[in-house]
């Protein structure tokens, strides 16, 4: 009953079918690739990773892949784990790390909940939540990512000073965030003024669902949140 609350918490895991390279990609290279949370996370967390790293970053639902591999591209120094229980993103994924021959970034396809319950305290630099899925039906928001469960998990996992950073373009979803974030002592909105949710966040390279976001004429709001 447990697992298949939490997949409910997921959208489609799977989609149309993959490419034979990517099916290959999958079966080959995603093993060693994908976080085993049947065995104890290393001491130091860096070890996880294939390059030395010096810190570790979390992203939460990364759909395409497309923050990810570039973040992972453009700090090789850093460690980079991403979370996608669909299985097309994921694939997307495996891809661009083969195809860069990317050192710094480790895979997880089910819940986030279970990872981040699975990494030790204080272990990671940033948090980040890009487009998560909205449940607009009021009966569904307890599905919602952001809630007092999760929020717990991530602070416990941040290191002090480190930061939590959700994206959305639907406005009551960034209330319910912001309402559930200033609640919290452990938290700090960075927001000093408008701009500072309205910009893209630094060397930002824009995801799939923000350019449809923009299509369809919905404004992207950029939340940062510093652990306390």
């Amino acid at each position: 009953m447990e697992a298949e609350r939490r997949r409910s918490l997921h959208g489609r895991r799977k989609g149309k079918p993959l490419s034979a390279r990517r099916s290959g990609l999958m079966a080959d290279a995603y093993p060693g690739l994908a976080i085993d949370l049947a065995v104890p996370p290393p001491v130091p967390l860096a070890g996880l990773f294939a390059a030395p790293v010096a810190d570790v970053r979390l992203e939460i639902g990364f759909g395409g892949g497309e923050h990810l591999i570039a973040e992972a591209t453009a700090h090789p120094d850093s460690g980079f784990i991403g979370v996608e229980p669909f299985v097309a993103g994921m694939a997307k994924a495996v891809a661009a790390v083969a195809d860069r021959n990317l050192r710094n970034v480790r895979l997880h396809d089910d819940d986030a909940a279970g990872l981040l319950d699975w990494l030790p305290p204080a272990a990671l630099t940033r948090v980040d939540l890009f487009y998560p899925d909205p449940w607009p039906k009021r009966r569904h928001w307890k599905r919602r990512f952001v809630g007092p469960a999760n929020l717990e998990r991530i602070a416990r996992v941040l290191v002090p000073g480190g930061t939590f950073r959700v994206a959305s373009d639907i406005e009551g979803y960034i209330d319910w965030t912001l309402r559930h974030l200033l609640a919290r002592a452990d938290f700090a909105w960075t927001a000093e003024e408008a701009d500072d949710w309205r910009k893209p966040y630094p060397g930002w390279p824009g995801t799939r669902y923000e350019a449809k976001a923009l299509r369809e004429g919905r404004r992207p709001t950029y939340l940062a949140f510093v652990r306390t």
